[in-house]
């Protein structure tokens, strides 16, 4: 009773209401798109194609980013990965890039700048995957005569205008659901296309449990038990954070008046997997090239290596894979965590750590208690990250229902489901209700 009281305090708030109204409305519209097959393709014969991709794979993981769009040869087979990877590029780039390192110390006007870059990349790559896609379609089991106009070069360019727009649109949707709606739109958008394929991996699942006596329903009991587990675990990697005490000497707090505060106690929250899905995403990646190049030669080492790494449940796949997990997961929190800015930061404001010196001292100390907080972290996130392959090959699990076992399936789920939460009980918060993460009665106004 207490949840329901809970929901309906959230519709409440006219602002929120209407802010998760918009989110619903344009994930509608993201969904419809999906199911849109590009003109000139016939749907009645792509049951072939899109079978191929039920049973997991490295299709199936591409297909479940696009929430089925990429087996649907729709409009938005593309989905939002384009931009996701040219983000990452950017991110990257500003390391190593004077222009971009100015644009990011400018605030709100260099942040759109970048921004702009972002979007104009993500057109450049589209221009490539777009082709790409397309061309590779007969390859993939797409019959010739589902090409209702012919494999033609109008075809090829019509489609893949078509293709860089759904992309476009798609990231336009999403940052309308960050500016008029609730949680973070990419994210959303992400975290809906995978689950648009969860049911229909779970009923794949269940039929092979249940209807050809493979385990029955206690097995799918079982794996739902390990699944909520790993849930759990997925839950505490993202919200585990390490308290690093900073102590204020004087600090001045105003609130309609003024007052010296002395001896103020903070903390500085850093966190056990500061690098999110990113590592996953760039390990992912990597694991495409050995196979692509492999593919190149017809030797039969090359053949070998080929079959290792097409095979994301194999084992000499997950080793590498995970292996990459903890490497990048380094080097993202290396470059993504200024420890010196924020010792500079803390010195500016007049705090300093109980027993450090502020400066140099405190970047020191930050950037070691980060090393040592990354490693646990690092290795927690490759298990997760190759957890699916644990299930598939000690209980049998389907793939395609193995790929919610973990990995970057799992953790964007747990991410964007939290920080939606977040930002919601915020909402109730401030309006004097009690927050999603938080049971009891309505809290008072404060008169």
């Amino acid at each position: 009773m207490k949840f329901i009281d809970t929901i309906k305090n959230v519709f409440k708030i006219e602002e929120l209401r209407n802010r998760i109204m918009v989110t619903l409305g344009l994930l509608l519209v993201y969904r419809f798109g999906a199911q849109v097959v590009l003109p000139g393709i016939d749907a009645s014969k792509l049951s072939e194609f899109a079978g191929k991709f039920d049973a997991g794979g490295i299709g199936g993981l591409l297909n479940a980013f696009t929430g089925g769009a990429f087996a649907n040869a729709s409009v938005f087979a593309l989905g939002i990965m384009p931009y996701i990877s040219a983000s990452i590029v950017v991110q990257l780039m500003q390391i190593a890039v004077p222009y971009l390192q100015k644009l990011q110390k400018e605030g709100e006007s260099g942040r759109k700048k970048i921004n702009q870059i972002t979007r104009w990349l993500t057109i450049g790559i589209c221009l490539v995957q777009a082709p790409s896609y397309l061309f590779g379609l007969p390859a993939l089991g797409v019959p010739v005569e589902a090409f209702i106009l012919g494999q033609t070069p109008m075809f090829y360019v019509s489609s893949t205008i078509i293709l860089v727009t759904g992309c476009i649109f798609a990231m336009w949707l999403g940052e309308k659901i960050t500016d008029k709606g609730i949680g973070n739109g990419i994210s959303i958008l992400i975290m809906v296309g995978i689950i648009a394929t969860l049911p229909l991996s779970f009923a794949q699942e269940f039929a092979s449990r249940v209807l050809e006596s493979n385990g029955g329903l206690i097995m799918i009991l079982i794996e739902l038990v390990i699944w909520f587990v790993i849930i759990l675990a997925s839950v505490m990697l993202v919200m585990a954070v390490r308290k690093i005490p900073v102590q204020y000497a004087r600090r001045t707090a105003s609130g309609g008046y003024e007052k010296n505060i002395f001896g103020a106690r903070q903390f500085i929250p850093l966190k056990l997997n500061a690098s999110g899905v990113m590592p996953i995403i760039f390990a992912q990646a990597i694991m495409f090239v050995p196979s692509a190049v492999a593919s190149l030669s017809e030797s039969e080492m090359a053949q070998s290596i080929q079959a290792a790494f097409s095979d994301i449940f194999g084992l000499w796949y997950n080793i590498v894979f995970a292996a990459l997990i903890i490497v990048f997961t380094y080097f993202y929190t290396a470059i993504t965590v200024p420890t010196n800015k924020m010792a500079d930061d803390l010195k500016r404001s007049g705090g300093f750590i109980p027993g450090i010196k502020p400066g140099t001292d405190t970047a020191e100390l930050l950037d070691r208690i980060m090393s040592q907080i990354t490693l646990p972290g690092s290795i927690f996130l490759a298990l997760i990250a190759v957890f699916p392959a644990f299930v598939v090959k000690l209980m049998g699990i389907q793939q395609g229902w193995a790929l919610f076992y973990g990995g970057t399936s799992l953790l964007i789920m747990v991410g964007v489901a939290i920080d939606t939460m977040q930002q919601i009980n915020s909402y109730l918060l401030n309006r004097h209700y009690d927050g999603l993460m938080k049971s009891g009665k309505n809290r008072k106004a404060v008169a």
